[in-house]
């Protein structure tokens, strides 16, 4: 798998994560690093497809089984660990997909692009969390 642009010069040139960062709890992950609050959903497999093309706010449907293996697959498919926000809410990093290179909010209620439309890839999110007291509202 090949990490996308400008997310892998940044961890090659720059910093390979930091105690400063978007992320509320703890900053920005070190590549392969997870959050302490990350659940334990099996093995992460960030070089398989991601498995979702859209937002799905999982919470708001009706009879979806919180043990669906495609809610795992969100968590663990296609994907990198930025960071964690708010405790149980986690900053993703697309790696394979339609996808790839957006970042990405997954929580126990849901997953979406952020903001949900343009999501932003990694430079954008960085410059937001850098430049706003307010940068995800």
């Amino acid at each position: 798998m090949v990490l996308p642009e400008p997310y892998r010069t940044f961890i090659a040139e720059v910093a390979n994560g930091s105690s400063l960062g978007p992320a509320g709890d703890g900053g920005l992950q070190p590549l392969g690093w997870l959050p302490d609050t990350w659940p334990d959903l099996g093995p992460r497999q960030p070089g398989e497809p991601f498995p979702l093309e859209a937002a799905w706010p999982w919470e708001d449907e009706e009879g979806v089984d919180p043990e669906d293996p495609l809610i795992n697959a969100a968590f663990n498919k296609g994907s990198i660990v930025l960071g964690a926000e708010d405790g149980p809410s986690f900053w993703l990093l697309l790696t394979t997909g339609p996808h790839r290179g957006e970042v990405w909010m997954i929580a126990d209620v849901g997953a979406s692009p952020a903001p949900s439309e343009p999501a932003w890839g990694f430079k954008e999110w960085v410059q937001r969390w850098h430049t706003s007291d307010d940068w995800w509202d």
